[in-house]
């Protein structure tokens, strides 16, 4: 059996790595526990010029003075209570499991939505509700039992961005009480169980025979993209317009044809251009009857 989370807990090692995981990060640290260790993804090449740069977690803790490492097997040498997961993005090999309890902060509401990419399925298939969940993690993939749940409405309007700060803020308030106030026993996982399979690129081309509410989808994302001459031009943000009338990548100014009503754009990236507003972008072409956008 896997080891239970102690009642007491003072010293921890935390684990994650991009930006959604710092927050948690200095919310405990300002809790006033003993992270002891953090552990975070390598370094890699980001951004213009391919500038070697740290995770926004390991930038975050040595900020704060915290030791950082990459390998996963300090944990088996590291004198902690538990260890935290967030965003990670790395499976925790069973030799750990069975030595040390960790839990995860996983934004969905098991058992829907397990996997990489809970918050981008929610929204591409139109969920009215998500949430987070503090459980504890097991060999099998987010199959662990629950310790703390929240759900919130997923506004259609709100960003991919948007709504996983919104859960990582919860899911921190939830994280914080378990920890002021014991963890308890974790609540089985009851319902259909789903997954979240990663993103691929591929979803991010925008499918103009699509309905206008399934590519605003695409779009709350935040890499959304299509073509014009053959050329990229991302779309960054967009509303609904229900006025149909145009065929699907139709462009009558800023509004286009889909499948089923029409999209307004409002911010887009033209290829090898900085962002700036649909309007002054569609300024500086020459539409015709025949523009079209995509395939």
């Amino acid at each position: 059996m896997l080891p239970d989370v102690p009642q007491a807990v003072k010293k921890i090692a935390y684990l994650g790595t991009p930006d959604v995981a710092v927050a948690p990060l200095k919310a405990l640290h300002e809790f006033g526990l003993d992270i002891s260790i953090v552990i975070t993804g390598e370094d890699k090449r980001r951004g213009r010029g391919n500038k070697v740069t740290p995770s926004p977690v390991k930038f975050e803790s040595q900020r704060l003075g915290i030791p950082v490492v990459h390998d996963l097997d300090i944990l088996s040498e590291m004198d902690v209570d538990l260890g935290v997961v967030v965003a990670f993005g790395k499976i925790i090999p069973e030799h750990l499991l069975a030595n040390l309890p960790l839990v995860n902060l996983h934004f969905s509401l098991l058992p829907k939505w397990r996997g990489a990419a809970p918050v981008e399925r929610a929204i591409l298939e139109g969920d009215e509700f998500t949430g987070v969940c503090v459980m504890k993690i097991e060999k099998t993939l987010d199959t662990g039992g629950i310790y703390r749940k929240e759900s919130i409405p997923l506004s259609p309007e709100k960003s991919l961005n948007e709504i996983r700060n919104e859960l990582c803020e919860k899911g921190t308030e939830l994280l914080i009480d378990c920890l002021a106030n014991g963890f308890g026993k974790p609540d089985p996982q009851i319902g259909e169980a789903t997954y979240a399979k990663k993103i691929k690129p591929e979803e991010h081309q925008i499918e103009w025979s699509q309905s206008a509410a399934q590519i605003h989808r695409v779009i709350r994302l935040g890499n959304a993209w299509t073509l014009l001459d053959e050329k990229r031009l991302r779309i960054l943000e967009a509303s609904i317009h229900n006025a149909g009338g145009q065929e699907p990548g139709e462009m009558v100014g800023a509004t286009v044809g889909t499948g089923k009503g029409s999209l307004n754009l409002i911010t887009v990236k033209p290829e090898g251009r900085k962002e700036l507003p649909a309007k002054d972008w569609i300024n500086g072409l020459h539409l015709s009857a025949e523009t079209r956008l995509g395939k």
